[in-house]
């Protein structure tokens, strides 16, 4: 029996659609990546990917991956917890076993430029935004999925994958009950060239305090030698009613009361950083869901289960589902099971279904139980009168912010 070459649309071209699309590219599927985007979104931040997420690059087995990941990434060497004052609160070197991969502090764009390698070019369409999808039987239409997108592009095939990120139309029609929390917080982050700050794998935190929450961690050098740190700063504030005063306070600076609460190294650090090498958004999460697919319609990645940023957890949940999805989908176990019913493709969604809910709702709760234990102390005040009149369409408001202990 020959083995099923599938045609599938992946909405997204962040890391899990990316890693996803390139292992089923490789186990012979037919595979489009559509990005809204003009480019990958790869500016901005730097990223801790957890040893589980680094273990997730390398079980995908993608010929030269994970030996990428860590020539350009750095091992965490130290967590380091500091007051708002500098004052030292605790300090232990990263968990580091023989033989097991390290956590890894690496530069988004290096994540997503390794990926989008990994896939021949053409594979990926950018300025390109779905609209809406539909689904027949499968077992009566041979195309039992249809995707519409903006500029008028008609994708029709066997699975569409909804990886479109935190705000995603394809789970909104997957899971309508979704809804995105509102976490307290405006955030910036930011990327600087700077040798001295963090040294040698070092990731720093500052505890929320006053409203305020930091951390910087190193992340090494660029091919031409330049050193780069990372930092971030969460800044308790309501969310504002209006869409419009949310994209203008996304793009002024960290205000200058923030940068009063931190120490003066850290604020000279944030100041120093060019305006186009920031990035800032409002904090969310979402409920866990009751399903991660309708159909032949699958949710990965923060589209599927958005969590706070309080165990770094979120990329690397993506980066499993893709590697536990492509290996489910792949041809040669598709045919292993093509004399049962439902048929094979349906099967494997429903086990890879199975397989994930547990974990990522483990995840997504630990996120939480850790963001409110260490976290914000006061309830959120929305600006406005109400609370709904704070909150964006299909969102709730929370009070769940970022911890101030990085994971383990």
């Amino acid at each position: 029996m020959s083995s099923p070459s599938l045609r599938v649309a992946v909405v997204g071209a962040g890391s899990a659609g990316l890693l996803l699309a390139a292992l089923l590219h490789r186990q012979g599927h037919r595979v489009r990546v559509f990005e809204k985007a003009d480019r990958l979104r790869a500016e901005g931040c730097g990223i801790l990917l957890v040893r589980s997420g680094v273990e997730a690059i390398a079980a995908s087995g993608l010929e030269g991956l994970l030996e990428r990941f860590l020539a350009q990434g750095l091992a965490v060497s130290r967590f380091v917890v500091r007051n708002l004052r500098g004052d030292l609160i605790d300090s232990s070197p990263a968990e580091q076993v023989a033989g097991e991969l390290p956590s890894l502090l690496l530069h988004r764009r290096v994540i997503l430029e390794a990926l989008a390698s990994a896939l021949p070019p053409e594979i990926i369409q950018f300025n390109a935004e779905v609209l809406h999808w539909r689904q027949s039987d499968p077992d009566l239409d041979p195309a039992p999925v249809e995707a519409v997108f903006r500029q008028g592009d008609l994708w029709r095939g066997d699975l569409l994958v909804g990886a479109d990120g935190l705000f995603s139309r394809v789970a909104s029609l997957v899971a309508p009950e979704r809804q995105l929390n509102y976490l307290g917080d405006r955030v910036w982050r930011g990327v600087v060239a700077d040798a001295s700050f963090c040294r040698e794998g070092e990731f720093f935190v500052y505890a929320r305090g006053r409203g305020v929450y930091a951390n910087v961690f190193d992340l090494g050098a660029t091919a031409s030698e330049e050193a780069l740190t990372h930092w971030g700063v969460f800044q308790e504030e309501p969310l504002p009613g209006e869409r419009e005063e949310q994209r203008r306070l996304l793009e002024e600076p960290v205000p200058e009361e923030a940068l009063a609460k931190v120490p003066a190294d850290l604020a000279a650090l944030i100041r120093s950083t060019p305006a186009d090498a920031v990035v800032a958004n409002w904090s969310f999460d979402i409920n866990p869901l009751p399903r991660l697919h309708q159909g032949r319609v699958v949710l990965i990645g923060d589209a599927a289960h958005a969590m706070s940023s309080s165990q770094a957890r979120g990329m690397t949940a993506g980066l499993e589902d893709a590697v536990a999805l492509a290996r489910l989908l792949d041809p040669r176990a598709l045919v292993a099971s093509s004399a049962a019913a439902p048929p094979p493709v349906d099967r494997a969604l429903s086990a890879w279904e199975r397989e994930r809910l547990p974990v990522v709702h483990a995840y997504q709760e630990r996120s939480r139980a850790v963001s409110a234990r260490t976290g914000r102390r006061r309830p959120l005040r929305v600006r406005g009168a109400g609370a709904a009149p704070g909150t964006p369409p299909g969102a709730s408001p929370g009070a769940l912010p970022p911890t101030a202990r990085p994971p383990a």
